[in-house]
């Protein structure tokens, strides 16, 4: 009785939280321009729901909904500062020059927009996968002449998060796994399946956009380098990676107790402003796709998902589908909680699985506000098809070369 309190009505069997949930994810499918409102309305609905006939983890009312944003407020204050202030990142990286003189590093060919996925594999694997997915949607604008494909934005949002299921640092569910125990080890076997897809969806993905804007042969020379603004990116970084690795390595138990990252990032942005100061213009819409990815978070943690099915490697392949359109962050903490997974297994699926859909990973929400074509299921769907490809053969690789490794329950 006080599970059945605690989940609510059902429909058909089904908790009327994830039918408002889904039919929530719905209008963003079909009304996507109209991202931001459809969100904060799902996340509107959801929470009267659950303060009208259902409870917060089994605390009803106004208690239990403030009970419960207590507990998720640093991850949302995180995702919230690290996507606004990587925009205001990439504005520097942009107006740095940096990005039109890349060329002359790039192949002319299909080859240059395939060295370009590596080199976000690569990023992705020692910074956080938004920086690195925006880096690299920078990059492409420049490179590509401000003509970048579907089906291109969508390896690069897979080869961000490729890049990061396997690091401790390059994820926000990895980190998860590091401030849990889980050895860093154990979460690198994700780049054996990781590496596989990248190898699976990188050269079609190029091809397309080789011809569908050719890559940039040459940069002009007349180009000049304002060193400025590099020197600012790269302080930003190693504040990011620095904060990182010195909270959860030192002191993991603040780690949930306080957005250390986005502090890290908005100090150093702040600091730097008497030296090159970014613009401000982008605070505006980096955060309204930033409210949008919040909304949808948010109403992911509100959903009564109690368990998870008992580990397994099937298990593990659906939460790689099901990351696609539900927040992986409460799917990992749920695993950890249960205990029994493969965790390089599992690192991949939920880090990599979210490649799926645009609003699948906060790389992808952060990639659709520089590119606002990308927002659209059906054309992602339609030219992203590789990315499901690449996730199954990936884990198919993994289960075949490494095996399925769970850890003790």
């Amino acid at each position: 009785m006080a599970e059945g309190a605690a989940q609510g009505p059902t429909l058909a069997g089904i908790p009327v939280a994830f039918v408002l949930f889904a039919l929530t994810l719905l209008g963003v499918a079909i009304f996507h321009h109209h991202t931001l409102r459809i969100g904060l309305l799902g996340l509107t609905t959801i929470t009267l729901y659950k303060l009208i006939f259902a409870s917060f983890e089994g605390i009803s009312g106004l208690p239990g909904l403030f009970a419960h944003l207590a507990e998720e407020w640093v991850v949302l204050s995180n995702l919230f500062g690290l996507l606004v202030g990587f925009a205001l990142l990439a504005d520097h990286f942009e107006k740095s020059h940096v990005p039109g003189w890349l060329p002359t590093l790039l192949p002319d060919d299909w080859r240059g927009p395939a060295t370009l996925l590596v080199m976000i594999f690569v990023v992705s694997t020692f910074l956080d996968n938004i920086a690195a997915a925006i880096i690299g949607g920078t990059i492409a604008a420049s490179v590509f002449r401000k003509k970048v494909h579907i089906a291109y934005l969508a390896a690069i949002v897979a080869a961000s998060n490729a890049g990061g299921a396997g690091s401790v640092v390059g994820d926000t569910t990895t980190t998860m796994m590091w401030i849990e125990g889980v050895s860093p080890l154990d979460v690198m076997r994700a780049f054996l399946p990781a590496l596989v897809a990248l190898a699976v969806f990188s050269i079609p993905a190029s091809l397309v956009q080789q011809k569908f804007s050719p890559i940039v042969p040459d940069p002009t020379p007349d180009l000049t380098i304002d060193w400025s603004r590099v020197a600012i990116v790269m302080l930003l970084l190693f504040a990011v990676i620095g904060t990182n690795l010195v909270v959860n390595t030192r002191y993991p138990d603040l780690a949930d107790q306080f957005p250390f990252l986005a502090a890290a990032v908005w100090v150093t942005l702040l600091v730097t402003t008497v030296w090159r100061a970014p613009n401000w213009k982008q605070v505006r819409p980096s955060a309204s796709g930033s409210l949008f990815l919040l909304s949808l978070v948010t109403s992911a943690s509100m959903m009564p998902v109690e368990s998870l099915p008992l580990p397994s490697w099937e298990t593990t392949v659906g939460l790689g589908f099901v990351s696609a359109v539900f927040d992986n962050i409460p799917l990992t903490k749920l695993a950890l909680e249960q205990g029994g997974y493969d965790w390089g297994a599992l690192a991949y699926a939920v880090g990599f699985g979210g490649s799926m859909m645009w609003f699948g990973s906060s790389a992808g929400v952060a990639l659709s506000t520089q590119f606002p074509e990308a927002k659209s299921v059906f054309l992602w769907l339609r030219h992203g098809w590789l990315i499901p490809l690449a996730y199954l053969a990936g884990f198919a690789a993994l289960l075949v070369l490494a095996g399925w490794h769970p850890a003790a329950a």
